[in-house]
């Protein structure tokens, strides 16, 4: 595929650090806008008079479409670069906040309209990824993007305050903030974000790049795995309260602190994660993840008493997933084309968006039918084990040829 090499920007003083922590910075305020429904879908089904499943499409719709938006920005990012698309991702999110803030929340339709451009937020995760790996060589590349992954704590920002804000001001008021906060970040991104000198850029349509992306085994296998890692930390994120308060009775308070620590574990690992991949092979982490999280999953099969091992097995399978996210995008970095990052990542982070989606349905649908999560479980257990075998046959074996060739490829690079 053709590309080009820009050189430096003029008067460009930005650093590897500085691009890092304000793509990170960034990555969190988009995802805190992208998660601003979900708290408050309980109020829109009680003011609305909506059903469980219209209440459900309230929080799927930004969602999906913000995992599917992976695709084309990630694309989009590889040819223009993170210091165009980032302030103009956080811009264009700013719209449907406002909107759902101001308008919106009144009616289904509105939500759902909304919801749908609220959406783009969650495509800042597939410019980060080639905008952060441009600027670090490969054996850090696994930990910069892993620590640029902690964004997705932005979340949890989302989870802890809207509410809070909504009692204390009115609907409006979290997403008015957001919105503010939104418009800061992209006038600072415009300032401090710089992409790297030597960066690749591609030249070919975009539709070319597309079809070029999926032929890549490395995008497939990548894809497969982040749906089982990121997915699954997803998946409890979303349906672990239920699942607590079902299985062991626990309050609904008790169930949300118990989840926020899993979520807050997870998302501290997935740096840790990148960094053991920059260090052993990512194959290695992943293989480890893989098996905790089997591990974990048939020992909760069996709903053993939380104190100890419930929570043990919880809390081991929150670390594996959020290690085993940060190394699949510690291998995407190091067996990627340097000019494909962003459209394979954004293929692979839509892969894990979606992945997140199908366990709880099953879960649901599992206890609805047996009364017990036994089933859900172990499907689980069977996932994570089919995930270990791809990774430590098929995925494993792209990786050794690739590291065959790496030092030719790197030296010729620089």
């Amino acid at each position: 595929m053709n590309t080009a090499r820009p050189g430096p920007a003029p008067g460009s003083t930005a650093t590897p650090t500085t691009v890092l922590a304000v793509a990170t910075i960034g990555f969190a305020v988009n995802f805190w806008a992208w998660a601003l429904l979900s708290p408050l879908a309980v109020r829109f089904q009680a003011a609305l008079h909506l059903s469980a499943f219209q209440q459900a499409l309230i929080v799927a719709v930004p969602v999906v479409v913000g995992a599917l938006g992976r695709i084309p920005v990630g694309a989009l990012t590889d040819r223009f670069g993170g210091r165009v698309m980032f302030p103009l991702v956080s811009l264009a999110t700013i719209v449907p906040v406002l909107y759902l803030g101001l308008l919106g929340h009144g009616s289904l339709v509105g939500l759902l309209v909304g919801g749908f451009f609220l959406g783009i937020g969650g495509t800042a995760f597939a410019v980060g990824v080639p905008l952060v790996n441009a600027w670090f060589p490969v054996g850090r590349r696994g930990m910069a993007v892993g620590v640029f992954g902690v964004g997705m704590g932005g979340t949890a920002v989302s989870a802890l305050t809207t509410v809070k804000l909504v009692d204390a001001y009115g609907t409006a008021a979290p997403f008015v903030l957001t919105a503010v906060v939104l418009a800061g970040y992209a006038g600072v991104a415009a300032l401090l974000l710089r992409d790297a000198p030597d960066r690749p850029v591609p030249v070919a349509p975009l539709a070319a790049r597309l079809a070029a992306t999926v032929r890549l085994r490395v995008t497939w296998q990548a894809s497969a795995l982040y749906a089982v890692a990121f997915g699954g930390y997803v998946a409890f994120s979303v349906y672990l309260p239920a699942y607590l308060k079902t299985a062991y009775g626990l309050t609904q308070a008790d169930a949300a602190n118990r989840m926020a620590g899993f979520v807050l574990l997870a998302v501290l690992m997935r740096p840790v994660g990148g960094w053991l991949s920059d260090r052993i092979p990512a194959t290695r982490v992943l293989s480890g993840a893989l098996a905790v999280v089997v591990g974990g999953a048939l020992t909760q099969s069996f709903t053993p008493s939380l104190a100890p091992l419930g929570t043990v097995a919880f809390l081991a399978m929150a670390a594996a997933l959020g290690a085993g996210s940060g190394a699949t995008f510690a291998l995407v970095a190091q067996l990627a084309p340097a000019n494909q990052v962003g459209s394979v990542t954004g293929v692979v982070g839509a892969a894990g968006g979606l992945g997140g989606f199908l366990p709880p349905l099953v879960m649901g649908a599992v206890y609805g039918r047996f009364g017990s999560y036994t089933v859900g479980l172990v499907l689980l257990a069977a996932v994570a084990l089919a995930a270990l075998l791809l990774d430590v046959g098929p995925v494993a074996r792209t990786a050794n040829r690739a590291t065959a060739t790496a030092p030719d490829a790197e030296a010729a690079r620089v």
